[in-house]
């Protein structure tokens, strides 16, 4: 746990910029990382020196080799976060669109006819990917559908609809409206028994903060990353694609190499940021493990992390101090159900009697950053069926602190309180 040693979390916090207050209204808790986490402030130094450089890569002279550099130690660390040893790293315009490719070459590099298979619970990121290339190739588009409840598909669901004529797959890790996650390793094994040359595809873009990614054991074909997610910067995704998903046709030039994804000549500081991720996971790791291996303390990173945050979300649902969680509290009503086991990061609430709006801007007098989310074709897939036309999600990363739980705790409490006034 990052709290059990002296000085960490102040230590963690330190890297990071306006960890505790807005550079446009002072200070404030920031409780909206689902929306896209705070970024380190090695990732700003190092885009700001990236963006003046003046030469290309591909050129012979030493600027140029340096560039180059950093691109090959930014896949590399690309690779190490994933843990991809095979296949191909590549950069996009964003996460979605790396989404949107991955599936597209799958939808047209599978076999012809069968099913493509994904879940409500998607983002629409992947979701409309599917919809798109399942219409383009006439097959239809199955959906296992997530538990109101628990907040996610379970593998039971999903074996509901795996058989034989699956060609495409996909699988969000972790919704980024209940906070709650998939079981990926176990939803593939399923897919790959009865569709062993299904391709499968993972929206990893919600979990990849916080916690493990082992693509190479989950037996995939791709998976998705939007590094502004993951401490970094806004402006770029990357993706990682299997050999054999490579191998299909895809955009390229012509006459270029056949396994290469980007089209263009991509930011060479986009590869650099994500370095500087990975060295500061590196170091976070550090202070759990003794290990000189890099992929063994980014593990070590993500089980700190995740121990952190699942300490965060215990107290958000069900206490600290003499403060009840939500979980407790008259008139709240959590999307997703109060299980803290496979939650990651994120609590999606109404409150009884107050417009989620309002209670957006209640909580942000009170020095709390939340965000609303709403019933359309990014959220509809959740609230919808709950009958909601709104909710707030509050969403937390490994620098928050148990103390700004138990502020945003109390300003519930006030809300709830004052709902016939400033919070109606």
């Amino acid at each position: 746990m990052i709290t059990d040693k002296p000085g960490l979390l102040d230590e963690v916090r330190s890297r990071f910029a306006h960890v505790d207050a807005c550079p446009f209204e002072g200070p404030r808790v920031f409780f909206e990382n689902a929306g896209g986490a705070l970024r380190l402030k090695s990732v700003i130094e190092t885009s700001a020196a990236y963006a003046g450089y003046p030469d290309n890569q591909g050129r012979d002279n030493p600027a140029s080799k340096a560039l180059m550099a950093a691109i090959d130690k930014g896949r590399a660390d690309m690779r190490l976060f994933l843990n991809a040893p095979g296949g191909q790293i590549f950069v996009g315009e964003s996460g979605t669109e790396v989404l949107f490719r991955l599936v597209r070459t799958a939808a047209l590099g599978a076999a012809e006819g069968g099913v493509m298979l994904g879940s409500t619970l998607e983002h629409p990121a992947s979701r409309s990917a599917m919809a798109r290339w399942a219409d383009v190739t006439g097959r239809p588009h199955l959906l296992a559908v997530h538990d109101d409840a628990t907040g996610t598909v379970s593998l039971e669901e999903y074996q509901r609809h795996i058989t034989t004529d699956v060609r495409v797959a996909t699988i969000v890790q972790t919704s980024p409206v209940t906070g709650m996650s998939v079981d990926v390793p176990a939803i593939a094994a399923a897919i790959r028994e009865k569709a062993p040359e299904a391709f499968i595809i993972v929206d990893g873009i919600q979990h990849a903060s916080h916690g493990h990614i082992d693509c190479a054991a989950y037996g995939v074909d791709g998976y998705a990353v939007s590094p502004y997610k993951v401490f970094a910067r806004h402006g770029y995704g990357f993706g990682w694609a299997s050999d054999r998903l490579t191998a299909c046709k895809k955009e390229q030039v012509v006459g270029g190499p056949a396994h290469v994804w980007e089209l263009g000549t991509r930011d060479a500081g986009a590869y650099a940021t994500f370095s500087d991720v990975v060295d500061y996971l590196d170091w976070l790791g550090g202070r759990f493990t003794e290990a000189t291996d890099r992929r063994a303390r980014v593990e070590a990173a993500a089980a700190a992390i995740h121990d952190h945050e699942a300490r965060l979300m215990g107290a958000m649902l069900h206490g600290t101090g003499n403060l009840r969680g939500l979980a407790e509290m008259p008139g709240v009503t959590l999307i997703g159900g109060a299980a803290t086991k496979g939650r990651e990061g994120v609590v999606s609430l109404v409150l009884d009697g107050v417009e989620s709006g309002a209670l957006v801007n209640f909580l942000s007098a009170e020095g709390i950053r939340v965000h609303v989310r709403n019933d359309d074709h990014y959220c509809g897939n959740i609230l919808k069926p709950l009958g909601l036309r709104s909710c707030i999600r509050v969403s937390v990363c490994h620098y928050n602190s148990l103390e700004e739980v138990a502020r945003f705790l109390s300003a519930i409490e006030a809300a709830a309180e004052n709902r016939g006034a400033g919070a109606s």
